[in-house]
């Protein structure tokens, strides 16, 4: 689904009207290394499996202490690792593949990335073969946590792929559409 400026400018606002990082969101000013990328997509995927959300974000352009929004000069498009497109290799690195994107919006003149994580939905998503999770405000190996390890089975036992919501914010005629 294609989201409009104005409706990625409210979720920014939305997310940044939270008193505090959660599991499922991170804020970051600038751009990060791609594997800080990787395990945040990891962690945040698992984190919206257990906190019953369709999608975690990482807004990079927010600073996360106070959530104000700064802008980035981080540009996803441009950015590579192992000369592959960053997207590509992200992709290449997580099990099981996990549906995530990059939105850009500006807000107030300044550019804002949303990085929108789709949820854990069969199992805990890892990055190199590594499951991450977040505890309170920092990212940590899911081994280090077996309290939400179990949780996290539970929920993928108690709720199947199937039962699961396709999409999101979507008109009837659109749903016609994509029956068709």
């Amino acid at each position: 689904m294609d989201y409009s400026k104005e409706t990625l400018a409210k979720l920014v606002r939305k997310l940044c009207d939270l008193p505090s990082e959660t599991e499922w969101v991170e804020f970051k000013h600038n751009a990060a290394r791609p594997e800080d990328i990787g395990e945040y997509i990891s962690a945040l995927s698992n984190g919206a499996a257990l906190n019953n959300q369709p999608h975690g974000y990482l807004v990079r352009g927010v600073e996360d202490c106070t959530h104000e929004i700064l802008g980035t000069d981080f540009d996803p498009g441009k950015a590579k690792t192992k000369k592959q497109p960053l997207q590509h290799w992200l992709l290449s690195m997580l099990k099981p593949e996990v549906p995530f994107r990059f939105l850009t919006v500006n807000i107030d003149e300044k550019k804002v990335v949303i990085l929108e994580i789709g949820r854990a939905t069969s199992h805990p998503v890892s990055f190199k073969n590594v499951e991450y999770v977040r505890i309170d405000k920092v990212t940590r190996q899911l081994t280090s946590s077996p309290e939400r390890a179990r949780r996290l089975w539970r929920i993928f036992n108690e709720r199947p792929f199937e039962k699961l919501s396709a999409m999101e914010q979507v008109d009837d005629e659109t749903v016609l559409q994509m029956l068709d």
